[in-house]
């Protein structure tokens, strides 16, 4: 049976280690102009930069490298020298038309493929350049991939699938790497091909394929190598107001993490059903609180109790995700019923908790 077809009933409720020193490496032949730019100074690690299972490279300040590889964090037996950290974040913000330097010492940058990379210098980096490179992955995963390593259980997929399907808003939460944006990305198959869907990103990394699909990033302001200004940057607030000048049936957010919260929660009160997004919290509930924290970001003057209320009246499910050690999966989904000014709490149902998941 297809969870994933959109032609499905729509009722949301109802049935339905350590690393050795070498790694193989690929040829760099077919790669994109940004990573040949930094390949020459990356050579040491250049193994783990072409192995599929490694997910993220980190470089601290004192040039040590750890990896994260199969969900597990190791160290890998190689040293990066300040002279080659300094050259390749100084030679992917130039092809970028940027520039990072002491008095622009952060770098935020998305290579060719998809990759990320962030970038750290002295003097706010103690002790050395921080380097981190967010591999993306060719492949796509699927819900079966999911079920197979016991990420999700059938329940809960046909739960979130129904309830996409049935376009109610669902908020995604979990820590840094629990796979919430594999979540979005097997989510969205769910949306009919006939909704046109505006996806806004901080930086691009959602792999969604629908024929009227609207992609929008975000872009931090750029400064020259003199400090001065030549771009003033685009922020996910600007592209949340300027959305719904396009006519989306589904606004799908990245992830929210400051102000925008307030845009996006505009967005779902004046319709678009079946809008998505996510956000960094460490429990369900905690997910409220920080999604009304952030809306607090964007300096409206609105009562906090009124920001709750519409909160509960613009998101219809949560979803969180835990991580413990290796393993990866949806803890607990909780439906919002609405909110109680009375006892300051919102009205919610967990429709299911796995074994082992917190509220």
């Amino acid at each position: 049976m297809n969870l994933l077809d959109p032609g499905r009933a729509t009722d949301v409720e109802g049935p339905a280690t350590s690393l050795p020193a070498a790694l193989p490496a690929a040829s760099a032949a077919n790669l994109g102009g940004s990573w040949q730019l930094i390949l020459p100074f990356l050579r040491p690690i250049q193994g783990v930069l072409f192995d599929h299972d490694v997910s993220e490279i980190m470089v601290n300040g004192d040039g040590g490298v750890f990896v994260e590889r199969s969900g597990e964090i190791a160290r890998f037996p190689a040293k990066l020298t300040q002279t080659n950290l300094l050259m390749a974040a100084k030679a992917l913000a130039r092809h970028l038309g940027d520039d990072v330097s002491e008095t622009q010492p952060i770098l935020d940058a998305r290579l060719d493929d998809g990759s990320r990379v962030a970038a750290v210098l002295e003097p706010v980096s103690l002790g050395g350049i921080t380097l981190t490179i967010r591999k993306f992955s060719a492949r796509h995963f699927n819900l079966d991939d999911l079920l197979e390593r016991d990420s999700i259980t059938p329940e809960c997929a046909s739960l979130l699938i129904k309830a996409v399907q049935s376009r109610k808003n669902l908020l995604i939460a979990g820590g840094t790497g629990t796979g919430k944006t594999t979540i979005l990305n097997i989510l969205s198959m769910a949306i009919p091909d006939s909704d046109r869907v505006l996806l806004i990103e901080d930086t691009a990394e959602i792999s969604i394929f629908k024929p009227n699909l609207v992609r929008f990033e975000a872009k931090r302001a750029r400064r020259d190598s003199k400090g001065t200004v030549t771009y003033e940057g685009t922020s996910i607030r600007q592209l949340l107001k300027a959305a719904l000048r396009h006519r989306p049936d589904r606004i799908i957010v990245g992830e929210i993490r400051d102000g925008a919260a307030y845009d996006l929660l505009q967005a779902l009160n004046t319709g678009h059903g079946g809008s998505m997004s996510t956000v960094h919290a460490d429990s369900a509930q905690g997910a409220l609180q920080r999604f009304a924290a952030l809306v607090l970001e964007s300096d409206v003057q609105m009562p906090f109790p009124a920001i709750k209320a519409n909160i509960a009246a613009a998101l219809h499910y949560l979803a969180y995700i835990e991580r413990r050690q290796a393993k990866r999966y949806v803890a607990e989904v909780l439906r919002l019923d609405g909110y109680d000014p009375d006892t300051d709490r919102y009205q919610t149902e967990h429709v299911y908790l796995r074994e082992g998941g917190r509220s």
